[in-house]
């Protein structure tokens, strides 16, 4: 079953169910995967699709931090429910210990020794956390293990 798919009999679902707010974001997100299928003029690749999930989640979770860093509660809640929503097409995120061992792998391979590396060492992270873990904290745990060294 694709994403599109799954996506289209959740929207069916959720106009039975009448939940509007679900109904919303799952519209959106088929958009999303719409306009990158236009934009590439073929089909998705899972790859591909899971990069659009990725990218709507960043976008909310962006929203999300100023919401609350402007003390916008309401709009912080309604976020905080698109993001429940997003997360059922992401695969299951990696716990701390899991991103860690990742980067220490990737360090290992990369030989990096500094902070100057960074970019190498994130270079072969990336591809293997895609759609598994916040870019954020990817960061944050590859310049916390780079200044460890």
């Amino acid at each position: 079953m694709t994403l599109l798919t799954k996506l289209n009999d959740d929207m069916k679902a959720a106009m039975k169910n009448k939940d509007k707010e679900s109904l919303q974001v799952i519209r959106m997100l088929k958009a999303s995967l719409q306009n990158e299928k236009i934009n590439l003029g073929r089909d998705l690749t899972e790859e591909e699709e899971m990069t659009v999930m990725s990218r709507e989640m960043k976008q909310r979770r962006d929203s999300l931090a100023e919401f609350e860093e402007n003390g916008r509660d309401d709009l912080a809640k309604k976020t905080e429910k698109e993001i429940a929503v997003v997360e059922k097409y992401l695969p299951a995120q990696l716990t701390q210990e899991d991103l860690r061992e990742i980067v220490n792998d990737a360090i290992k391979q990369t030989g990096a020794s500094s902070s100057q590396e960074f970019g190498k060492v994130m270079g072969v992270v990336m591809p293997k956390v895609k759609g598994k873990a916040d870019g954020k904290q990817v960061n944050a745990i590859v310049k916390e293990q780079l200044n460890q060294n």
